[in-house]
């Protein structure tokens, strides 16, 4: 068929380009991705590909001088967009062009590029900033702490808004080259793997590359004086591991701990399949805190972690979130169960392997320590509420729920779908809902109702669903059930987790 080709006059030309480009259909991006916990995290309009940070730190004045350059796609066709950010931005130029900008809200900054942005279109997004991360209070709160020699960035949920300009969700992961200067003879420790560092004019540059997907909140900088060790897996994995120079008596407990990184990443390839990313490790550097957070490739243990001696049980636990948590991220914070109940399992399958207690008997001993009128029941791990997100019964009713389903589905196929999760699902994100899918069509069993038991009633489950623990269980209301040897240091990391966020 022919078209006809209809060409408008000049009087209907200029009325047609006199039309805004927000008449033309361009919108802003919404300023947040609506999680239900956090609505304000994220922004709407576009999706993150890689995050350049090119950054400048003095520990003695806490100045942070930043230029972050995004690479992002828009995902509608923008008027405006938000980025999640907090210091004092001087400059943002996108595709080259400078952009007004304005804040909103608690850490919105809304920016309006010189031309409308279509849809489906790569863009570049770069912020000039400085300020001292410190002194930036949300809630009365700042995710960045400053040490004797530096300073620490590591939180959840949020934590970049203190250091760089992003979409801080965990539905929007990127990769990262981050490049800190700091003065001679201080380090700058982050993500991933050092490319490259150079000394200039009193200034070490360090430079670091996440090559795969990474949530914001994992995203980490320790800026200060570490003994740093360095090795390899079996596989060829480079290990980083650094410690403060000033723990004083912490020293030795966490340098026994995290000095196992090695060896416990090793293991968990065994139970969760092939590690996800470039590097692997952990820092301890010297802050007043007791918890530990699984900050992508390099988890952060606060020196007070080690206060009782040495750990290991809590480095099982945050390199267990490689997989559960950093490679595979929840949808919605509200899913937080797909992180914290594998991690907090991965710890009970540690204790079995040492010979200090199967996952069956810490099940038991968890079972029978909360009566059926204990709060521990009322808090539902599937969905437990912003105010509840990391409470303990997320861990510990988290990790019994996988027990149950370990008892109903027998080791063969329990252990062949803790394998296949992280596999299918690398580098994405899922909620609870998609794992029962999952966990479904691995076992060929129907288990909504399983896990609607154990994750989403506020009660306790009738005789904790299968028989053998039923059997250990109702043993239990007559006799006290033996403390497993590691329940002590498994206990201690709900501590460690209940201290790092903020609501």
């Amino acid at each position: 068929m022919r078209h006809r080709l209809l060409v408008p006059g000049a009087a209907a030309l200029s009325l047609l380009l006199a039309i805004p480009a927000s008449a033309a259909g361009f919108t802003p991006g919404a300023p947040g991705v609506g999680d239900s916990y956090y609505p304000e995290s994220g922004n709407g309009g576009y999706d993150v590909s890689h995050y350049d940070l090119r950054l400048k730190y003095q520990p003695k004045t806490d100045l942070l001088e930043g230029t972050a350059t995004l690479l992002a796609t828009t995902t509608q066709d923008l008027s405006r967009f938000n980025l999640d950010f907090g210091l004092k931005v001087s400059e943002i130029r996108v595709n080259g062009k400078k952009a007004t900008y304005a804040t909103s809200g608690k850490h919105e900054l809304e920016i309006t590029p010189a031309a409308p942005l279509e849809k489906g279109k790569q863009i570049s997004v770069v912020v000039r900033y400085a300020g001292k991360p410190s002194e930036l209070k949300i809630d009365n709160f700042s995710a960045w702490a400053r040490t004797p020699d530096g300073g620490v960035v590591a939180q959840e949920p949020d934590s970049a808004v203190w250091w760089f300009p992003s979409n801080d969700h965990p539905t929007d992961k990127a990769t990262f080259d981050i490049s800190v200067a700091v003065p001679d003879g201080t380090q700058a420790i982050s993500n991933g793997v050092l490319t490259s560092q150079s000394s200039k004019l009193g200034w070490t540059r360090y430079n670091w590359r996440s090559d795969k997907p990474q949530a914001t909140y994992l995203t980490t900088l320790a800026i200060g004086k570490f003994d740093i060790t360095t090795d390899k897996t079996a596989n060829g994995l480079p290990v980083l591991n650094a410690v403060s120079k000033d723990l004083g008596a912490n020293e030795g407990a966490a340098r026994a701990s995290i000095e196992r990184t090695a060896e416990v990443t090793e293991w968990l390839e065994g139970v969760f399949g092939p590690y996800p990313f470039n590097s692997v490790g952990g820092y301890v550097p010297n802050v007043p805190a007791g918890y530990a957070l699984e900050t992508q490739t390099r988890p952060f243990y606060g020196k007070k972690a080690f206060d009782r001696g040495a750990n290991v049980s809590v480095v099982v636990h945050e390199l267990a979130h490689q997989w559960y948590g950093d490679s595979v991220s929840l949808k919605d914070w509200k899913d937080i169960w797909v992180n914290e109940g594998f991690a907090a399992y991965s710890q009970w399958l540690w204790s079995e392997k040492e010979g200090e207690g199967t996952a069956q008997e810490l099940a038991d001993y968890v079972y029978a320590q909360h009566p059926a009128d204990d709060p521990f029941w009322k808090v539902k791990p599937g969905d437990p509420g912003a105010d509840r997100q990391f409470d303990s019964a997320v861990y510990d009713r988290g990790a019994l729920a996988l027990q149950a389903l370990r008892d109903k589905l027998g080791d063969r196929t329990f252990f062949k779908i803790l394998k296949a999760w992280p596999t299918e699902h690398r580098y994405g994100n899922a909620s609870v809902a998609d794992f029962v899918k999952f966990a479904e069509q691995k076992s060929g069993k129907p288990l909504a109702e399983f896990f609607d038991t154990w994750l989403f009633q506020p009660s306790k489950p009738a005789a904790a669903g299968t028989k053998s623990t039923a059997q250990r269980s109702f043993r239990a209301a007559q006799a006290p059930v033996a403390q497993p040897k590691s329940w002590k240091q498994i206990a201690a990391t709900h501590d460690m987790h209940v201290q790092p966020h903020r609501h």
